[in-house]
């Protein structure tokens, strides 16, 4: 009932469902052991990335190292890869890949060909930037792959700010120099990394600090209303940022037309007139009459010469002879 012999062999339906279950549960112990395996190994073999800082600041012109650090278990790195790329301030929405190391080879992008590369393959994704320029400001990230390990890459950040000094400031001024008239000085400054603060000061006869009217962040303004001889003297603006400070300056003379004379000073001023309009006259009387006997004299000196010089004819006395 229980079996029937076969060949020399006893077999049963409830041995052979045991059987079964045995074998499949054998099957199911071998899988989830693999999986559990697969699973540490990939956590454990996982490559990781950490930046040593998440921000950094360079001036214009000089060199940084942006740093990326990996750690894997593996000891194998023929298939490293490392991207690293930028996005801009300037151009958030569209990065670029500034350098990549792929099978052993390194490209740089274009725009910064000679200027970037590697400083520790294949054991570090550190960078070297050199003769920073503004446009390289913007958030960088370093990629790193190296299969078989975790199909994710490790990723990391950072922010890269360029600084600047500021550039010479341009100086102007407009309106009237006339007394109660209407004068602007404007300030205005093309460069700088922070955005310079724009200050203005009157420095003689004392230094004073003016209030500032800033037209966007580039250009400062001061109005002054009403000018008078007080409001002439030497105006400095100032750019400044933590890197330094520029200066301009403007040199502003108000014109005073003069003051009308007193009452005295006019009568003083009359009786001056008419005392040389009277002296005026009274020699040119004397003149006239000088010359009017000048000329009686010349008349008669003449008269007198005529008369010397004139040949009078005496008719000779006629001999009378007699006979």
């Amino acid at each position: 009932m229980w079996g029937q012999r076969r060949e020399g062999t006893v077999t049963s339906p409830l041995l052979d469902v045991w059987t079964s279950s045995l074998s499949e549960m054998a099957c199911c112990g071998r899988w989830m052991v693999w999986t559990l395996w697969a699973s540490w190994a990939t956590q454990n073999a996982a490559l990781r990335v950490s930046m040593r800082e998440s921000r950094l600041e360079v001036i214009r012109g000089d060199s940084v190292l942006l740093p990326c650090s990996f750690s894997t278990s593996s000891h194998r790195l023929s298939r490293l890869n490392i991207i690293w790329t930028l996005a801009r301030f300037s151009n958030p929405e569209t990065p670029i890949q500034v350098i990549v190391y792929e099978h052993r080879q390194v490209v740089e992008d274009p725009s910064l060909m000679g200027r970037v590369g590697f400083t520790g393959l294949p054991l570090s994704a550190d960078i070297l930037l050199n003769d920073s320029r503004l446009s390289d400001a913007g958030v960088y990230r370093c990629v790193v792959t190296n299969l078989p390990e975790a199909a994710h890459p490790g990723i990391g950040e950072l922010e890269l700010r360029v600084l600047e000094p500021p550039s010479l400031p341009e100086c102007k001024w407009d309106g009237d120099t006339d007394v109660g008239g209407s004068v602007r000085l404007s300030c205005s400054v093309a460069e700088g990394v922070p955005t310079p603060d724009i200050r203005w000061e009157k420095l003689n006869p004392e230094e004073v600090s003016l209030p500032v009217n800033m037209e966007g962040d580039w250009t400062g303004s001061v109005q002054i209303a009403n000018v008078s001889s007080q409001t002439s003297g030497l105006y400095r603006c100032s750019a400044s940022n933590v890197l330094g400070t520029q200066h301009c300056y403007v040199s502003l003379a108000v014109y005073s037309p003069p003051a009308p004379p007193s009452g005295l000073l006019q009568g003083v001023m009359l009786t001056l007139v008419m005392s040389l309009v009277l002296l005026a006259l009274l020699v040119l009387v004397l003149w006239l009459r000088g010359t009017g006997q000048d000329g009686r004299r010349k008349e008669r000196k003449v008269e007198e010469e005529e008369g010397y010089n004139e040949i009078r004819y005496t008719p000779p006395l006629m001999k009378r002879s007699f006979v």
